[in-house]
């Protein structure tokens, strides 16, 4: 009967989880616009995209396989 809460529980806590993240977004065709979104930077301050832009082009570039293992 215990493993069989924990399984319920495990299966709810799952459901929670996958209803509170956000949809993936669809990938952004070259020259479009990016969503506006704020992200954590140095001393944790937010560092909003929108705030970059308005001082000029800004370059995002990501690391995909940095901690990968590939």
């Amino acid at each position: 009967m215990r493993a069989l809460r924990l399984v319920v529980v495990a299966a709810l806590t799952a459901a929670a989880l996958t209803a509170a993240l956000p949809a993936a977004a669809p990938a952004l065709e070259v020259g479009q616009k990016a969503p506006d979104f704020t992200l954590p930077g140095p001393g944790n301050k937010p560092v909003k995209l929108g705030e970059l832009t308005a001082k000029g082009p800004v370059v995002i570039y990501t690391f995909i396989q940095a901690f990968t293992g590939t």
